[in-house]
C-alpha cells in the first residue's frame, strides 16, 4: 500500500479548522498521513493542532513557522520535511477542505495507475453531476488567471491555484521546493514553472506528459474566504515575476 502526506498550511484557522473531519477520515483510511504547518498564527491554532496530533500521533504531526511566511512558504517548508520520511506521495490540501478529503485517494489511484504521471492536480471543471460550488465573481478571475498563467507558461492547464495537489516523490521533487518561491500566493504556478524549466532541453518527459488534472466531484467556497479584484492584479504582476525569474 503506498503511504502519503498531505501537508496542510494553516493560518489562523483555530475557529475554522474541521478537526472532526480529519479525525473521521483517518479512522477508516490506511496509509494517509497529514502534517499540518502552523504559519505562526496569532490566534489558538497551535493549541488545536497539538491537541489534534495528540489524539493520534501516528495520523498527525505539526511544523511550526515562528512568524507568518504566507502559505508559499508553509507548504514549502512542509514539503522538505514529509520527504524527509521517505513517503511515496506528498501533497498539500486547503485547511478549509474546500476539495473533500475523500479526493485524496482518487488522486493516489491516479498516481498508482499511472506510472508515468508524477502529480495530481485538482480542477474545478463545472460539469452536470459534479458539486463545484463556486462564488460567480472567484470564478471569473480564476478562469482569467487560468488562462493568463497558461499564456505566460505556455501550457494548457485549467486550474494552477486549485488547493489540491498530490505529487508521486522522486528524485527530482525535494529540488523544486529547495529554494524559497518569489510570491507568496501563486507559488503553484511556480512550481510549474521550475519543473519546465528543469526538463526543458532535455529528453525527459515533457509537463504536459506528467502532470495530470483531476475534475474534482465536489468543491466549495470556504465561509471567510474573500477575494478582491485587487488580489487578481497582484496576482499577474507576481506571474510577471515568475516568468522573468524562470524564462
Amino acid at each position: 500500500m503506498s503511504e502519503t502526506i498531505i501537508v496542510v498550511p494553516c493560518y489562523n484557522e483555530a475557529e475554522r479548522l474541521p478537526v472532526e473531519t480529519f479525525q473521521g477520515f483517518v479512522r477508516r483510511t490506511h496509509g494517509i498521513r497529514f502534517l499540518f504547518v502552523d504559519d505562526g498564527s496569532t490566534d489558538a491554532t497551535g493549541g488545536v493542532l497539538r491537541a489534534l496530533k495528540a489524539s493520534d500521533p501516528g495520523c498527525f504531526d505539526v511544523h511550526t513557522l515562528e512568524a507568518n511566511a504566507g502559505k508559499g512558504e508553509a507548504v514549502r517548508r512542509g514539503f522538505l520535511a514529509a520527504l524527509e520520511s521517505d513517503p511515496d506521495y506528498v501533497g498539500f490540501w486547503d485547511a478549509d477542505l474546500a476539495t473533500p478529503l475523500e479526493a485524496i485517494r482518487e488522486f493516489q489511484g491516479v498516481l498508482d495507475g499511472r506510472p508515468d504521471i508524477e502529480m495530481a492536480f485538482g480542477a474545478r471543471v463545472r460539469l452536470l453531476g459534479r458539486a463545484i460550488r463556486r462564488n460567480r465573481l472567484r470564478h471569473l478571475l480564476g478562469r482569467l488567471f487560468a488562462i493568463t498563467a497558461s499564456l505566460f507558461l505556455r501550457v494548457d492547464i485549467y486550474d494552477t491555484q486549485c488547493g489540491a495537489k498530490l505529487f508521486r516523490v522522486t528524485p527530482d521533487l525535494a529540488a523544486l521546493f529547495k529554494e524559497p518561491f518569489a510570491t507568496r500566493w501563486i507559488f503553484d504556478v511556480e512550481i510549474i514553472a521550475r519543473l519546465m524549466r528543469a526538463r526543458t532541453a532535455t529528453e525527459r518527459p515533457q509537463v504536459r506528459d506528467i502532470v495530470y488534472e483531476v475534475p474534482l466531484s465536489e468543491w466549495r467556497d470556504a465561509a471567510g474566504s474573500k477575494i478582491r479584484f485587487r488580489d487578481f492584479v497582484i496576482a499577474i504582476f507576481g506571474m510577471i515575476e515568475i516568468c522573468r525569474k524562470y524564462r
